[in-house]
């Protein structure tokens, strides 16, 4: 039987943690989850219940109301990666909007949230042959994975990668409300009480600033065949 592993990738906001989970488990066949598509899916659920906005969050209803929510992926071979649905809806979209963005790290600080979260991601990686990327992931849903990678990137080179994916969408956004949002993402991860982002003790910091997608990729599969023992 061929070995498998389970790669962690954590790290900021748009560093690419998703697109490069994407293309390892494309390569080696592998289930490939974005922890951060759950926590933006929660999020869509509390702003259409009207539990969060801008300017309030009923924490408590949130909380009282998270058995309600059902999170599930669905592959889409057209698209080559599993989209995110809520209670049987596809999200994957939505939930990608400066609106979620602005939203998503106040709801994903609450213990109760990340538990129940964390439980279900646990559950989906526990047979191995998996990639997951997070905020989390090599520190709390998955201390004993073996690759662990922790993906950074200067602030103002990942607000403009945002900024290009959001225009490419055809959003209407501007620069500096997305650096804001980049930054203050930053503040509230690192900051939380529950589950703060860090780096492992045993993970690979990548700094992909300046480094292109194969380069990025071909150092990354290397380190993965390592692990492989290939």
């Amino acid at each position: 039987m061929t070995k498998k592993i389970t790669i962690a990738i954590d790290g900021f906001s748009s560093t690419g943690k998703s697109t490069i989970a994407k293309q390892l488990a494309k390569k080696l066949g592998y289930i490939y989850v974005d922890t951060g598509a759950m926590y933006r899916a929660v999020t869509l659920y509390a702003m259409q219940q009207n539990y969060i906005s801008d300017t309030h969050f009923n924490v408590d209803d949130l909380i009282t109301d998270l058995n309600n929510i059902s999170l599930s992926f669905s592959f889409n071979e057209s698209l080559g990666f599993a989209e995110m649905y809520l209670n049987n809806t596809n999200i994957e979209k939505t939930i990608r909007t400066i609106e979620v963005s602005r939203l998503v790290s106040k709801v994903a600080a609450i213990s109760e949230v990340r538990r129940k979260l964390v439980s279900e991601q646990q559950e989906m990686g526990k047979n191995k042959g998996i990639v997951m990327d997070g905020r989390d992931i090599g520190t709390v849903v998955f201390p004993d994975a073996e690759l662990k990678l922790f993906m950074t990137a200067s602030a103002d080179k990942r607000a403009t990668r945002r900024y290009k994916e959001l225009l490419d969408r055809g959003d209407k956004v501007n620069f500096e409300e997305i650096l804001h949002n980049v930054q203050e993402r930053d503040r509230i991860d690192s900051t939380r009480e529950d589950s703060p982002l860090l780096e492992a003790e045993d993970a690979i910091e990548f700094d992909n600033s300046d480094m292109g997608l194969k380069e990025q990729f071909d150092r990354i599969m290397s380190l993965v065949n390592t692990r492989l023992g290939l």
